[in-house]
Parts: C-alpha cells; structure tokens; sequence
C-alpha cells in the first residue's frame, strides 16, 4: 500500500513538473491550444494596432514599399500588445483588375515585407494576427490545398493556428480583454467577382460562440469582449441553418466588431451600431436606416437582476491599398475608444488618443447610459479625463479643452494642464486630468466638445480634432451617406431573394398582363386612344401592347426569361488552376465539388453582382426598348397609310423630303443607343469574359440542358445550336428594327433598301450588339 502512495505521488510531481515546464517565462502564458492565448499586460490601459486591406501585388508595388516603410516604424513608436490584420492581404488581381486568383508571388512578398516590418517593431511575432479576406481565397479549392497560399505564407499559418476562429486574452490586474479573431472566407473559393461575401458554418459560429464564452464562469475580473474579422455584417451570409454573426455577437454583447473589405472609398463613417430587437417583423433583417437605431423611450431598471441590452458596435477601418490607413483601439476601464491614422503623409512625430469621455456619435452604448444613471459605474473611471499619447520627442506639456456649443459658437469652459501616469512603463504614456464631471450632465449628447493638445520640447504642438461626449452615455446623432448606407446598412445576402424574384415578377408581368388584356378583352389600344386619355398608364400599356404584335420578339424574351430561371447561364473556370463549372442565379456549381458531397451551389448570394445587374440593366432595358422600337412602328404604319391615299405625285413629292428627313433625323432618333452605353456594355462584357476565362462560343448557355445531356451533345452540334439561336435573335431584332423604322414602307421601297440599309451600317452594328448584350450578362465590378 506504500508503494501505491509513493508511486502516485512521484507520478502526480512529474505531471506537475511537465505542466511547469510547459508554461513560457515571457509573461504570455498559453493554454494547452494555440487557438487560445493568454498574454500579461502592465498598467490600466490595453491598447491594440489594426491594419486592413492591404492589397499586396505584383502590379503595384508601392503598397508593400510603403507598408514596409511607414508600419514598422509606427509599430515601434506605438508598441501595441496586439496587431490585427483584418484580411484582403494579397489582391490576387491582373493589371487590367479582371482576372481574379491566386498569385504567389503576392504571398512570397507579403511573407517578406511582414517579415522586415516585425524586425523593425521590435515586436513579438506572437502578437501579431491575420485572417483571409475575399482577394486571399480567389479560386482555393481546398483549405490546405496547393492553392492556398494562406496558410503557407500568413503570420498565422506559419504559427500553426489552423482553426477558422482564434482568440487571444489581454489581461491585467483589473480586468480581462478578449479578442476573437473570425475566419469567414468561403470553404471553396472561387474567383472573382461572384466571391464577395463572408460564409460563416454552423461549426464555426458554434466555435465563435465557445470562444466568446471562456472566460464567463473562470473568472471574477471583468471581461471587455472584442472581435475581429474581413467581412462586414452587411456582408455575411447566414449559415445553413439560418444563423449569423450578428446572433452570436448580440448573444455576448461584445464591446465591438472591428472589420474591413469595404475601402474608404464609400465613405468615413462606415460604423454601426446593432441593437436586438423584440419585434417579430422587423426591418432590420434587410436594412437599417440610421448609423444607431433609435431607442425605444423606456425607464432604465437598475435592479441588479436586470439583464443588460444586448447590443455592439461595428467598425469598418478603410484600407491600405489607396488610403494608407492604421488604426488604433484602446480599452481603458472597460471604455473601448479607437482613433485612425492616415499614413499617406508619412508618420506623424505626436499621436493622440483620447480614451475617456468616449465620443458620443461613435462610441456610446446604452450600457454606458444605463450604468451612468444607476450609479453602476467605478467613481474613479469618471472622475478623470484621460489621453494616450505616442511621441518620438518628449513632451513638456498635455492641455484638455473642453468647449461648449449650446449658443451656436464652441466657447471654452475648461482649460487644464494634464499630467503623466506612471503605471504605463512601455509604449505610450497615459496622461490624465481631474474633472467635476458632474457639471457636464446634460441632455443633449453633443453639447460639449473635447480637445487636447500635446507640446513637445521643441515646442510644436498636436492638436486632436474636436470630438462631442456626453458624460452620461448618451449618442448624438449621425446619419450615413447614401452610399454609406448602401454598403453598411443594407444585408444583401437577405435582399437578394427578395430583389430577386421582384425584379423577375416585373419582368413577367410587363410581357404577360398585355397580353391577356388584350386576349380578355378583344381590345387593341392605338396611339391615338392613348392621346386621347392623356394619361400615362394609357400611354404605356399601348407601347407594352404593341411589343405583343410581334410574336417572334415577345416569345424571344418570354423564352429567355425562363431560360435564365431553369437553366445555367454560362461556363467559366472556378478556380485558379482550372476546373470548370456552370453558373445559374442560384449559384455555381462544379462537378469536383458536388462528387465529393459539398455545397451543391457555390457562391450564394455572391452571384447577385452578375444576377441582378444583368436583370435590371440589360434585359429591362431590352424590353423596354423593344416595347418603344415596336410603337414606333406603328406611329410609321399610320403615317404611311395615310400618305399612300394621296396622289402618286403628291406622294412622291412629298415622301421624296420624308425618306430623306427620316434617313437624316433617324441617327437623333429618341430610341438611338449611345455610343457611351454600348462600348460600357462592350466592357462588361469582355469582364466577365476574362474572369472565369470563358470562350464565347463554347462555354456559352448550351451547357444548361444539365450536365448529362452536355456531356452527349457533340461539339458541332453545340456549335450549330448555339449559331441557330444567334441567327434567330439577329433576325429577331433587326426585324423589330426594320418595322420600327419604316413599317410596311421598306416593301413600297424595295429598290431603295440596299441605299437605306446601307447608309444605316451603324444601326446595322447596335443590333448585332444588342444580341451580344443579351446572351453576356456582364458586370465591372471590384472589391
């Protein structure tokens, strides 16, 4: 029985022996899995750098020069506790942005320049955190694959984090701060440009949800949850069952979303602000209006029991690649604060950020509110005004201002010298304030105004631009931009259904409810009953009736219709090495996938860059315009009728002047084609042909009859198909243009066709154009 006791206590000392060994004396102290790290911080404040969009490529080397040039040393003045790098690496692009793959001469460049920026920092290649971004995934079959340069030449990749979600903890003696790190790329990548939007599994929200909750039941200290990814929320897509981001992050109320993908280029304020919400049939599934939705009106329960609101922010940074953006997020008591920094000038000697009062327009959470007027707070997380401050020189003095703006004009009613803390002993100095921060109470949450100024020992200052706060947790007001909104509050991956099937319904019904008007009532409008009614329902039910005069027209845009609903649309390459697939509006599917039991359909909703522009902008106006072309002959038809009534020699004289004014005044006509139209559509034609590398006489809709079908049809025969519906749909149009020119009038003047077809190549051209336009649905688009 000794035996048995001392043999278990020498195996319990080795096993402690082991553990002890396994545990680094660098002050990050990891866990047993290396997608779960935890790092020990010095002082009250946390501060981390964030770097977005950075667009390596072989084609624009500045971006990597640059980066080379300005981050490291940036780094090194602002000695962060983490680096994040928010996906988009590599652009995986050609010169003329059309082609989209995998380029590894991007990676072998980003590997190095990451390389030289970490020795520069003097950082821990630890610390440092990126994920993949749509331009890193274009055309990767496989995660691991030979294609995925991710994960062979990434910081993380080479660190051996292999799982999709990673999470680091920043903890000091008060309080802990969790960052979650999102990989949401697609599984199977397929190129550009229908590779759009962020996937998440049901595995990898489940994981996400594990990693959010670690430390909820482990620890007494408080936690400040970040998370971090490429894609915005108005970018992602639900996972199979239905679930999203959006769910997990509410389920948390973490502090903050921080994420790219969307560039400077649509706008500054690419912030929102998400809030759950009780109602069943909300808007907010498809679209938000506002940056922050408004507040119901209610009275705050302070009651210890009562659940906090379930809310966040998300914040898109902008780019490197044109912009030359870096920001920086601090946590200050649970305060999350952020300030960005456009390095397009080069590095600034003194940089600025404040961390309390947050600013009201982009900051403030209900929580803070609630906790204000509860009295929930720490005393002494108020009661100072607070600054981070980075500087190459030392500084001799840090003023905060703060001014009011309740008369219409910023008047100063503090001016107060702020001193050093001496808990912060490397990177950025923590300067503070003492303050009545009761005296600034106030309703409104932009009243007061905050700025601060830091001089160094040379004597030149730094000044932060003016920020409103509201001392008691209020947010001021902020509206998007158009294009703002159309990025940021929008979910697109829950409109395209909708958008979708009422763009086809309208299609429909502008061919069809003519129709059986006219079979129901036996009742053909003219053009002269529509001028009679003078009203505008009259006049376009005429132009949409006589679009059904045409059979062979109306039945050529009916059968097209639901040719791109039953059938694929085209053939393309996928991937970067190859490997075909076809695309219908629900999505590409690729025969090597769907064999190895994938997603049967790729790239939904991604597809909805080509869907819905082909819908809107090349077969509406089609219709539309053929619907024109065919009232336009009937105008003729009448004209022409009445003028063969006449006199042989009045008619001759008098249509000798029409044919030529008409010849002549047709190249102004009303219903012409812009140059500027056509060659844009020549464009994004050639576009879509060289993203997927498709050959327009091969890899063309003659694939749809299904992939059984395909495979026994013989090339000529494909080939002689695919010539016979371009003929008939030549035939189609150019007699729709005949007829609307001239009428019957072409018959009474067969000897002058030649002369009049001939002087009428281009109009010749723009019907040969226009059939180009329908069977290339085509779409110029870069992200």
């Amino acid at each position: 029985m000794g035996t048995v006791r001392r043999m278990t206590l020498i195996g319990l000392f080795l096993l402690v022996a082991v553990v002890g060994l396994g545990i680094p004396t660098s002050g990050a102290a990891r866990t047993g899995d290396e997608s779960k790290r935890v790092i020990e911080v010095e002082g009250p404040v946390v501060w981390a750098v964030q770097l977005s969009d950075l667009h390596f490529s072989v084609h624009h080397p500045d971006r990597a020069l640059d980066f080379r040039r300005l981050v490291g040393p940036a780094l090194s003045l602002i000695r962060p506790s983490l680096v994040l790098l928010t996906g988009d690496l590599t652009d995986g692009k050609s010169r003329d942005l059309l082609t989209m793959k995998q380029n590894e001469e991007e990676w072998v460049e980003y590997q190095s320049v990451m390389d030289d920026v970490i020795q520069r920092s003097g950082l821990d290649r630890t610390i440092f955190y990126d994920v993949r971004g749509n331009h890193d995934n274009f055309g990767v079959p496989a995660v691991g694959g030979a294609l995925d340069f991710f994960s062979k030449y990434s910081i993380n990749g080479r660190l051996g984090r292999r799982s999709n979600v990673n999470s680091v903890t920043l903890q000091t003696p008060e309080r802990k701060h969790l960052f979650v790190g999102l990989d949401s790329s697609m599984r199977v990548g397929i190129r550009g440009p229908t590779n759009l939007f962020g996937h998440p599994t049901d595995e990898m929200l489940a994981e996400t949800d594990a990693q959010l909750s670690q430390w909820d039941s482990l620890s007494g200290k408080p936690v400040t949850k970040i998370s971090f990814g490429h894609f915005p929320l108005s970018f992602s897509a639900a996972s199979d069952s239905g679930k999203t981001l959006k769910e997990i992050f509410l389920k948390h109320s973490i502090s903050a979303y921080i994420c790219g993908h969307l560039h400077s280029r649509f706008g500054k304020n690419l912030k929102r602000h998400h809030r759950s919400s009780d109602r069943v049939l909300s808007s907010e599934r498809f679209f938000q209006l506002n940056m922050k939705p408004q507040a119901s009106a209610t009275t705050q329960n302070c009651s210890l029991g009562a659940p906090p609101a379930e809310e966040f922010w998300e914040w898109e940074m902008g780019d490197w690649r044109k912009s030359r953006m870096m920001r920086i997020l601090a946590i200050d008591g649970g305060h999350v604060s952020y300030m960005d920094i456009d390095l397009k000038s080069g590095l600034k000697e003194t940089i600025i950020l404040p961390t309390f009062p947050l600013d009201s327009r982009f900051m403030s959470t209900s929580l803070s509110h609630r906790t204000y007027e509860c009295e929930f707070m720490v005393p002494s997380s108020h009661e100072t005004i607070r600054a981070l401050v980075f500087s190459n020189s030392p500084i001799a003095s840090v003023i905060v201002r703060i001014f009011d703006l309740r008369g219409g004009d910023f008047s100063m009613v503090m001016d107060s010298q702020m001193t050093k803390r001496e808990d912060i002993t490397s990177g950025g100095a923590l300067y503070s304030a003492p303050w009545n921060y009761r005296a600034f109470e106030d309703p409104s949450p932009d009243r007061y105004w905050l700025q601060i100024i830091a001089n160094d020992a040379m004597g030149r200052p730094t000044f932060t631009d003016l920020r409103p706060f509201s001392i008691n947790g209020l947010s001021a007001h902020r509206s998007w931009t158009w294009k703002e909104f159309f990025v940021m509050g929008c979910q697109w991956a829950a409109l395209y259904g909708p958008i979708l099937w009422s763009v086809f319904c309208f299609l429909f019904s502008l061919l069809l409810i003519p129709k059986v008007l006219w079979l129901c009532t036996n009742k053909q409008l003219t053009y002269a009953s529509s001028l009679a009614n003078k009203s505008i329902f009259s006049g376009v039910a005429w132009i949409l009736q006589e679009l059904c005069n045409i059979p062979v027209v109306w039945f050529g845009f009916l059968g097209y219709l639901f040719f791109l609903l039953l059938f694929p649309w085209f053939i393309g390459q996928v991937f970067t090495n190859g490997g075909k697939g076809y695309m219908t509006y629900k999505g590409w599917v690729v025969k090597s996938i769907s064999q190895r039991g994938g997603n049967f359909f790729l790239g939904h909703p991604d597809i909805m860059v080509i869907v819905i522009p082909h819908l809107v902008f090349v077969v509406l106006p089609a219709v539309l315009v053929a619907a024109a072309l065919a009232a336009e002959r009937t105008r003729y038809q009448e004209k022409f009728r009445t003028t063969m009534e006449k006199k042989e020699d009045d008619y001759s004289l008098l249509h000798k002047g029409s044919v030529k004014h008409d010849i002549q005044g047709s190249r102004t006509s009303k219903f012409r084609f812009g140059n500027r139209w056509t060659q844009k559509f020549l464009l994004n034609c050639r576009a879509l042909i060289k993203a997927y590398e498709m050959n327009p006489f091969f890899h063309f809709p003659l694939y749809s009859f299904s992939e059984e079908s395909a495979r026994a049809l013989k090339k000529q025969k494909m080939l002689v198909l695919f010539a016979l519906r371009i003929v008939g749909m030549n035939i189609a149009l150019e007699c729709a243009w005949k007829h609307a020119r001239y009428g019957h009038a072409a018959g009474y003047f067969s000897s002058k066709n030649g002369l009049i077809l001939g002087r009428r190549v281009k109009d010749r051209m723009i019907v040969y154009i226009c059939t180009i336009w329908f069977y290339l649905p085509g779409l110029k688009f870069e992200v």
